[in-house]
Protein backbone atom coordinates (compact mmCIF):
# COMPACT_ATOMS: atom_id res chain seq x y z
CA UNK A 1 0.00 0.00 0.00
CA UNK A 2 1.60 3.17 -1.01
CA UNK A 3 1.31 6.55 1.08
CA UNK A 4 -1.29 8.60 0.33
CA UNK A 5 -3.64 5.76 -0.50
CA UNK A 6 -6.10 6.64 1.68
CA UNK A 7 -5.21 2.98 3.79
CA UNK A 8 -4.47 4.64 7.32
CA UNK A 9 -1.31 4.03 8.21
CA UNK A 10 -2.34 2.19 11.61
CA UNK A 11 -4.49 -0.42 10.21
CA UNK A 12 -1.51 -0.70 8.17
CA UNK A 13 0.81 -1.66 10.44
CA UNK A 14 -2.06 -3.41 12.16
CA UNK A 15 -2.18 -5.78 9.02
CA UNK A 16 1.26 -6.26 8.78
CA UNK A 17 1.94 -7.41 12.67
CA UNK A 18 -1.16 -9.66 12.27
CA UNK A 19 -0.12 -11.03 9.64
CA UNK A 20 3.81 -11.62 11.06
CA UNK A 21 1.97 -13.14 13.89
CA UNK A 22 0.11 -16.05 12.04
CA UNK A 23 3.10 -16.03 9.69
CA UNK A 24 5.11 -17.09 13.17
CA UNK A 25 2.78 -19.71 14.51
CA UNK A 26 2.22 -21.36 10.87
CA UNK A 27 5.95 -21.68 11.23
CA UNK A 28 5.69 -23.40 14.47
CA UNK A 29 2.97 -25.53 13.13
CA UNK A 30 5.15 -26.78 9.95
CA UNK A 31 5.92 -30.49 11.36
CA UNK A 32 2.24 -30.98 12.48
CA UNK A 33 0.99 -29.39 9.32
CA UNK A 34 3.25 -32.03 7.01
CA UNK A 35 1.84 -34.69 9.45
CA UNK A 36 -1.50 -33.89 8.47
CA UNK A 37 -0.96 -33.66 4.87
CA UNK A 38 0.52 -36.88 5.11
CA UNK A 39 -2.93 -38.22 7.15
CA UNK A 40 -4.90 -36.39 4.34
CA UNK A 41 -2.94 -38.50 1.31
CA UNK A 42 -3.39 -41.98 2.98
CA UNK A 43 -6.89 -41.46 3.73
CA UNK A 44 -7.37 -40.49 0.24
CA UNK A 45 -5.42 -43.44 -0.94
CA UNK A 46 -6.61 -45.77 1.88
CA UNK A 47 -2.99 -46.54 2.18
CA UNK A 48 -2.70 -49.85 4.85
CA UNK A 49 -1.40 -48.95 8.33
CA UNK A 50 2.05 -50.60 7.93
CA UNK A 51 3.10 -49.35 5.07
CA UNK A 52 1.67 -45.89 5.74
CA UNK A 53 3.44 -45.90 9.33
CA UNK A 54 6.60 -46.51 7.38
CA UNK A 55 5.86 -43.55 4.95
CA UNK A 56 5.51 -41.17 7.94
CA UNK A 57 8.51 -42.17 9.86
CA UNK A 58 10.37 -41.14 6.88
CA UNK A 59 8.80 -38.00 6.74
CA UNK A 60 9.08 -37.39 10.56
CA UNK A 61 13.06 -38.63 10.47
CA UNK A 62 13.73 -36.06 7.24
CA UNK A 63 12.21 -33.33 9.37
CA UNK A 64 13.90 -34.46 12.75
CA UNK A 65 17.38 -34.45 10.96
CA UNK A 66 16.73 -31.37 9.14
CA UNK A 67 15.93 -28.75 11.94
CA UNK A 68 18.40 -30.85 14.49
CA UNK A 69 21.31 -29.97 12.46
CA UNK A 70 20.55 -26.40 12.66
CA UNK A 71 21.72 -26.45 16.34
CA UNK A 72 22.35 -30.31 16.95
CA UNK A 73 19.82 -30.26 20.47
CA UNK A 74 19.47 -34.23 20.09
CA UNK A 75 21.55 -36.99 18.77
CA UNK A 76 20.68 -37.41 15.17
CA UNK A 77 19.28 -40.76 13.59
CA UNK A 78 21.17 -41.41 10.87
CA UNK A 79 22.53 -38.74 9.22
CA UNK A 80 25.25 -36.31 9.78
CA UNK A 81 24.19 -33.27 8.31
CA UNK A 82 25.41 -29.47 9.42
CA UNK A 83 24.02 -25.96 8.97
CA UNK A 84 24.98 -23.02 10.62
CA UNK A 85 22.53 -21.32 13.25
CA UNK A 86 21.28 -18.92 10.62
CA UNK A 87 19.64 -21.15 8.63
CA UNK A 88 15.47 -21.48 8.78
CA UNK A 89 14.20 -24.31 10.51
CA UNK A 90 11.02 -23.57 9.33
CA UNK A 91 12.42 -24.18 5.85
CA UNK A 92 14.03 -26.89 6.36
CA UNK A 93 11.20 -28.83 7.63
CA UNK A 94 9.13 -27.87 4.78
CA UNK A 95 11.55 -28.54 1.97
CA UNK A 96 12.36 -32.33 3.81
CA UNK A 97 8.93 -33.28 4.18
CA UNK A 98 8.03 -32.10 0.40
CA UNK A 99 10.61 -34.21 -0.85
CA UNK A 100 10.16 -37.32 0.89
CA UNK A 101 6.13 -37.29 0.53
CA UNK A 102 6.63 -36.39 -3.31
CA UNK A 103 8.92 -39.38 -3.29
CA UNK A 104 5.92 -41.59 -1.90
CA UNK A 105 3.64 -39.87 -4.28
CA UNK A 106 4.96 -38.53 -7.58
CA UNK A 107 1.35 -37.98 -8.55
CA UNK A 108 0.61 -35.70 -5.90
CA UNK A 109 3.22 -33.07 -7.32
CA UNK A 110 1.59 -30.49 -7.64
CA UNK A 111 -0.71 -30.74 -4.25
CA UNK A 112 2.60 -30.72 -2.63
CA UNK A 113 4.23 -27.98 -4.40
CA UNK A 114 1.29 -25.81 -3.61
CA UNK A 115 1.90 -27.44 -0.19
CA UNK A 116 5.08 -26.29 -0.17
CA UNK A 117 4.65 -22.96 -1.39
CA UNK A 118 2.20 -21.91 1.45
CA UNK A 119 4.16 -23.55 4.08
CA UNK A 120 7.64 -21.10 2.88
CA UNK A 121 5.22 -18.29 1.74
CA UNK A 122 5.61 -16.42 5.66
CA UNK A 123 9.39 -17.26 5.58
CA UNK A 124 11.56 -14.12 4.13
CA UNK A 125 12.88 -14.98 1.09
CA UNK A 126 16.79 -14.28 1.56
CA UNK A 127 19.37 -16.22 2.52
CA UNK A 128 18.25 -18.46 5.74
CA UNK A 129 15.64 -19.80 3.81
CA UNK A 130 17.51 -20.63 0.95
CA UNK A 131 20.15 -22.81 3.16
CA UNK A 132 16.68 -23.84 4.86
CA UNK A 133 15.35 -25.48 1.99
CA UNK A 134 18.85 -26.99 0.88
CA UNK A 135 19.32 -28.69 4.26
CA UNK A 136 15.72 -30.32 3.94
CA UNK A 137 16.64 -31.84 0.31
CA UNK A 138 19.38 -33.33 1.62
CA UNK A 139 17.81 -34.80 4.98
CA UNK A 140 14.86 -36.06 2.38
CA UNK A 141 18.04 -37.60 0.06
CA UNK A 142 19.30 -38.47 2.59
CA UNK A 143 16.35 -40.98 4.66
CA UNK A 144 15.24 -42.24 1.05
CA UNK A 145 18.72 -43.61 0.55
CA UNK A 146 18.75 -44.78 3.99
CA UNK A 147 15.18 -47.05 3.25
CA UNK A 148 16.59 -47.86 -0.35
CA UNK A 149 15.96 -51.98 -0.63
CA UNK A 150 14.50 -51.88 2.96
CA UNK A 151 12.26 -55.10 2.11
CA UNK A 152 8.72 -52.67 1.87
CA UNK A 153 8.72 -53.86 -2.06
CA UNK A 154 8.24 -57.58 -1.22
CA UNK A 155 6.01 -59.29 -3.62
CA UNK A 156 3.02 -60.61 -2.00
CA UNK A 157 2.99 -64.29 -2.09
CA UNK A 158 0.55 -65.36 0.67
CA UNK A 159 -0.18 -69.26 0.46
CA UNK A 160 -3.59 -70.35 1.63
CA UNK A 161 -3.44 -73.40 4.17
CA UNK A 162 -5.08 -76.28 1.74
CA UNK A 163 -4.94 -79.80 -0.32
CA UNK A 164 -5.53 -80.46 -3.65
CA UNK A 165 -9.00 -79.46 -4.95
CA UNK A 166 -10.02 -78.09 -1.39
CA UNK A 167 -11.62 -74.53 -2.18
CA UNK A 168 -10.84 -71.97 0.42
CA UNK A 169 -11.12 -68.09 0.49
CA UNK A 170 -9.85 -66.10 -2.48
CA UNK A 171 -8.81 -63.18 -0.86
CA UNK A 172 -5.91 -63.27 0.69
CA UNK A 173 -5.24 -61.47 3.91
CA UNK A 174 -3.61 -58.37 4.08
CA UNK A 175 0.23 -57.28 5.17
CA UNK A 176 1.46 -60.68 4.69
CA UNK A 177 4.93 -59.02 3.42
CA UNK A 178 5.30 -56.44 6.16
CA UNK A 179 7.66 -58.26 8.48
CA UNK A 180 10.21 -58.51 5.80
CA UNK A 181 10.90 -54.78 6.09
CA UNK A 182 14.02 -54.08 8.03
CA UNK A 183 13.15 -52.02 11.17
CA UNK A 184 13.85 -48.47 11.96
CA UNK A 185 14.81 -49.51 15.31
CA UNK A 186 14.90 -53.28 16.33
CA UNK A 187 16.96 -55.86 15.22
CA UNK A 188 14.87 -57.62 13.86
CA UNK A 189 11.28 -57.72 13.38
CA UNK A 190 11.01 -60.95 15.39
CA UNK A 191 12.76 -59.01 18.14
CA UNK A 192 10.12 -58.74 20.48
CA UNK A 193 8.13 -61.75 19.17
CA UNK A 194 5.49 -62.60 21.60
CA UNK A 195 5.88 -66.50 22.90
CA UNK A 196 3.65 -68.42 21.63
CA UNK A 197 -0.60 -68.42 21.91
CA UNK A 198 -1.64 -70.81 24.35
CA UNK A 199 -2.91 -74.25 24.35
CA UNK A 200 -6.39 -74.71 22.48
CA UNK A 201 -7.23 -76.69 25.80
CA UNK A 202 -5.86 -74.74 28.44
CA UNK A 203 -7.37 -72.93 31.13
CA UNK A 204 -6.21 -69.54 29.63
CA UNK A 205 -7.90 -70.25 25.91
CA UNK A 206 -11.10 -71.62 27.89
CA UNK A 207 -11.31 -68.65 29.60
CA UNK A 208 -10.35 -65.97 26.72
CA UNK A 209 -12.35 -67.73 24.62
CA UNK A 210 -15.21 -68.19 26.17
CA UNK A 211 -15.31 -64.59 27.11
CA UNK A 212 -14.86 -63.32 23.85
CA UNK A 213 -18.40 -65.67 22.58
CA UNK A 214 -20.14 -63.84 24.74
CA UNK A 215 -19.17 -59.90 25.00
CA UNK A 216 -17.99 -59.97 21.39
CA UNK A 217 -20.63 -61.37 19.98
CA UNK A 218 -23.13 -59.27 17.60
CA UNK A 219 -26.03 -60.27 19.76
CA UNK A 220 -24.23 -60.02 22.70
CA UNK A 221 -26.49 -59.11 25.87
CA UNK A 222 -23.41 -58.89 28.60
CA UNK A 223 -21.42 -56.07 26.01
CA UNK A 224 -23.06 -52.45 27.77
CA UNK A 225 -23.82 -49.60 25.56
CA UNK A 226 -20.73 -48.06 26.53
CA UNK A 227 -18.78 -50.88 25.44
CA UNK A 228 -20.59 -51.12 22.28
CA UNK A 229 -19.51 -47.51 21.87
CA UNK A 230 -16.03 -48.12 22.72
CA UNK A 231 -15.63 -50.98 20.14
CA UNK A 232 -16.92 -48.92 17.23
CA UNK A 233 -15.29 -46.38 18.04
CA UNK A 234 -11.89 -48.14 17.65
CA UNK A 235 -12.77 -49.52 14.24
CA UNK A 236 -10.61 -46.72 13.21
CA UNK A 237 -6.91 -47.62 13.51
CA UNK A 238 -3.49 -46.46 11.87
CA UNK A 239 -1.74 -43.65 12.13
CA UNK A 240 -5.05 -40.83 12.20
CA UNK A 241 -5.33 -42.29 15.45
CA UNK A 242 -2.43 -41.64 17.60
CA UNK A 243 -1.01 -38.65 15.63
CA UNK A 244 -3.83 -36.60 17.02
CA UNK A 245 -2.78 -37.61 20.45
CA UNK A 246 0.73 -36.36 19.71
CA UNK A 247 -0.59 -33.44 18.10
CA UNK A 248 -2.53 -32.43 21.34
CA UNK A 249 0.40 -33.37 24.00
CA UNK A 250 2.75 -31.25 21.37
CA UNK A 251 0.80 -27.96 21.65
CA UNK A 252 -0.53 -28.49 25.14
CA UNK A 253 3.11 -28.50 26.12
CA UNK A 254 3.97 -25.64 23.41
CA UNK A 255 6.59 -28.02 22.35
CA UNK A 256 9.20 -25.89 19.94
CA UNK A 257 10.11 -26.80 16.29
CA UNK A 258 12.89 -29.05 17.46
CA UNK A 259 10.96 -30.70 20.02
CA UNK A 260 7.86 -31.31 18.29
CA UNK A 261 9.95 -32.38 15.41
CA UNK A 262 11.52 -35.13 17.76
CA UNK A 263 8.22 -36.47 19.29
CA UNK A 264 6.68 -37.23 16.12
CA UNK A 265 9.94 -38.73 14.78
CA UNK A 266 9.60 -40.68 18.14
CA UNK A 267 6.02 -41.80 17.61
CA UNK A 268 6.38 -42.87 13.91
CA UNK A 269 9.73 -45.00 13.92
CA UNK A 270 8.50 -46.77 17.04
CA UNK A 271 4.61 -47.09 15.76
CA UNK A 272 6.63 -48.58 12.55
CA UNK A 273 8.50 -51.19 13.99
CA UNK A 274 5.48 -51.83 16.33
CA UNK A 275 3.51 -52.67 12.82
CA UNK A 276 6.89 -54.89 11.53
CA UNK A 277 6.91 -57.19 14.60
CA UNK A 278 2.93 -57.80 15.42
CA UNK A 279 2.85 -59.02 11.69
CA UNK A 280 5.84 -60.71 12.22
CA UNK A 281 4.41 -62.23 15.16
CA UNK A 282 0.74 -63.05 13.73
CA UNK A 283 1.96 -65.10 10.70
CA UNK A 284 4.75 -66.81 12.71
CA UNK A 285 1.64 -67.98 14.78
CA UNK A 286 -1.26 -68.03 12.51
CA UNK A 287 -3.94 -68.34 15.27
CA UNK A 288 -7.48 -68.67 14.00
CA UNK A 289 -9.48 -65.47 15.06
CA UNK A 290 -12.73 -65.81 17.30
CA UNK A 291 -15.13 -66.29 14.22
CA UNK A 292 -13.54 -69.20 13.12
CA UNK A 293 -12.54 -70.77 16.67
CA UNK A 294 -15.76 -70.61 17.91
CA UNK A 295 -17.77 -71.91 14.59
CA UNK A 296 -15.44 -74.96 14.64
CA UNK A 297 -14.89 -75.23 18.83
CA UNK A 298 -15.52 -79.24 17.41
CA UNK A 299 -11.92 -79.66 16.70
CA UNK A 300 -10.35 -78.70 19.84
CA UNK A 301 -11.53 -81.51 21.66
CA UNK A 302 -12.08 -79.08 24.55
CA UNK A 303 -15.32 -79.97 26.16
CA UNK A 304 -15.25 -75.99 28.33
CA UNK A 305 -15.77 -74.62 24.33
CA UNK A 306 -18.28 -75.65 22.84
CA UNK A 307 -19.28 -74.94 18.94
CA UNK A 308 -21.61 -71.65 18.02
CA UNK A 309 -22.08 -72.29 14.53
CA UNK A 310 -24.02 -69.28 13.46
CA UNK A 311 -21.45 -66.81 15.92
CA UNK A 312 -20.51 -63.61 14.66
CA UNK A 313 -18.63 -60.39 16.03
CA UNK A 314 -19.67 -57.22 16.36
CA UNK A 315 -17.60 -56.05 13.98
CA UNK A 316 -15.96 -57.33 10.12
CA UNK A 317 -13.17 -59.53 11.33
CA UNK A 318 -9.45 -57.84 10.06
CA UNK A 319 -8.06 -59.96 7.17
CA UNK A 320 -5.10 -61.18 8.56
CA UNK A 321 -4.30 -63.40 11.40
CA UNK A 322 -4.97 -62.64 15.46
CA UNK A 323 -2.01 -63.02 17.44
CA UNK A 324 -1.14 -60.40 19.00
CA UNK A 325 -3.53 -57.87 18.95
CA UNK A 326 -2.13 -55.22 16.60
CA UNK A 327 -4.14 -52.36 17.28
CA UNK A 328 -2.59 -52.85 21.25
CA UNK A 329 0.76 -52.83 20.32
CA UNK A 330 0.12 -49.69 18.59
CA UNK A 331 -1.39 -47.90 21.48
CA UNK A 332 0.93 -49.31 23.59
CA UNK A 333 3.88 -48.30 21.66
CA UNK A 334 2.24 -44.77 21.10
CA UNK A 335 1.97 -44.27 25.62
CA UNK A 336 4.67 -45.75 26.20
CA UNK A 337 6.90 -43.02 23.60
CA UNK A 338 5.05 -40.19 24.83
CA UNK A 339 4.97 -41.81 28.70
CA UNK A 340 8.82 -41.89 28.66
CA UNK A 341 8.84 -37.91 27.28
CA UNK A 342 6.89 -36.11 29.04
CA UNK A 343 5.17 -38.53 31.83
CA UNK A 344 1.61 -40.70 31.87
CA UNK A 345 -0.62 -37.54 33.22
CA UNK A 346 -1.13 -35.43 30.10
CA UNK A 347 -4.29 -33.46 30.93
CA UNK A 348 -7.15 -33.66 29.06
CA UNK A 349 -6.59 -35.62 25.26
CA UNK A 350 -9.44 -36.03 23.10
CA UNK A 351 -10.40 -38.22 19.95
CA UNK A 352 -13.08 -38.55 17.58
CA UNK A 353 -13.79 -41.55 14.90
CA UNK A 354 -15.06 -41.78 12.07
CA UNK A 355 -16.43 -45.43 12.41
CA UNK A 356 -18.58 -43.66 15.93
CA UNK A 357 -20.19 -40.45 14.67
CA UNK A 358 -20.83 -37.75 16.94
CA UNK A 359 -18.54 -39.71 19.71
CA UNK A 360 -15.66 -37.82 21.10
CA UNK A 361 -13.42 -40.10 23.82
CA UNK A 362 -11.36 -38.22 26.36
CA UNK A 363 -8.62 -39.08 28.78
CA UNK A 364 -6.02 -37.55 30.93
CA UNK A 365 -3.77 -40.67 31.51
CA UNK A 366 -1.61 -42.39 28.70
CA UNK A 367 -2.26 -45.74 30.23
CA UNK A 368 -6.07 -45.36 30.36
CA UNK A 369 -6.30 -44.87 26.45
CA UNK A 370 -3.74 -47.46 25.56
CA UNK A 371 -5.92 -50.23 27.85
CA UNK A 372 -9.32 -48.98 26.26
CA UNK A 373 -8.15 -49.73 22.64
CA UNK A 374 -6.90 -53.91 24.16
CA UNK A 375 -10.88 -53.85 25.79
CA UNK A 376 -12.50 -52.38 22.66
CA UNK A 377 -10.80 -55.40 20.32
CA UNK A 378 -12.00 -57.71 23.16
CA UNK A 379 -15.68 -55.71 23.19
CA UNK A 380 -15.49 -55.93 19.57
CA UNK A 381 -15.18 -59.78 18.81
CA UNK A 382 -11.85 -59.32 17.69
CA UNK A 383 -9.22 -60.50 20.29
CA UNK A 384 -8.99 -62.54 22.77
CA UNK A 385 -7.65 -61.19 25.86
CA UNK A 386 -4.26 -63.19 25.99
CA UNK A 387 -3.51 -61.42 22.46
CA UNK A 388 -4.23 -58.08 23.86
CA UNK A 389 -1.97 -58.58 26.78
CA UNK A 390 0.51 -59.83 24.65
CA UNK A 391 0.09 -56.91 22.41
CA UNK A 392 0.53 -54.70 25.15
CA UNK A 393 3.89 -55.87 26.36
CA UNK A 394 5.08 -56.11 22.78
CA UNK A 395 4.24 -51.78 22.22
CA UNK A 396 5.94 -51.42 25.83
CA UNK A 397 9.36 -52.97 24.87
CA UNK A 398 9.56 -51.68 21.29
CA UNK A 399 8.35 -47.58 23.05
CA UNK A 400 11.15 -48.63 25.43
CA UNK A 401 13.77 -48.94 23.10
CA UNK A 402 12.96 -46.49 21.06
CA UNK A 403 13.41 -43.75 23.48
CA UNK A 404 16.57 -45.18 24.82
CA UNK A 405 18.13 -45.44 22.18
CA UNK A 406 17.34 -42.77 19.30
CA UNK A 407 17.32 -38.77 19.58
CA UNK A 408 18.71 -39.02 22.84
CA UNK A 409 18.27 -35.58 24.67
CA UNK A 410 17.80 -36.88 28.81
CA UNK A 411 17.68 -32.94 29.65
CA UNK A 412 15.13 -31.74 27.10
CA UNK A 413 12.65 -34.43 27.93
CA UNK A 414 12.86 -34.12 32.22
CA UNK A 415 12.21 -30.29 31.14
CA UNK A 416 9.06 -31.35 29.49
CA UNK A 417 7.90 -33.81 32.37
CA UNK A 418 7.76 -30.62 34.47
Amino acid sequence: MKPGSGFPQALLVGSVLAATLFATVARGDVIMDWNAKADALAAEKQLLNAPNSRGQAMLHIAMFEAVNAIERRYAPYKLNLTADKATSREAAAAAAAHDVLLAQHPDKKTDLDAALAASLAGIADNEARSKGIELGKQAAAGVIALRENDGSKTPEDYRPATTAGVYVPTTIPIESTSPKVRPFVMASASQFRAPPPPALTSETWTRDLNEIREIGSSVSAKRSPEQTTIARFWLFTGPRTYNAIVRQIATNRKMDLVDCARLYALTSIATADAFIAVFDAKYAYNLWRPITAIRNADLTSNPATPREASWQPLGTTPMHPEYPCAHCIISSTVATVLQNIVGDEVGEITLTSPTAAGVTRKWTRLQDYSNEVSSARIFAGFHYRFSTEAGRDMGKKIGDLTVATQMRGAVADAQQKR
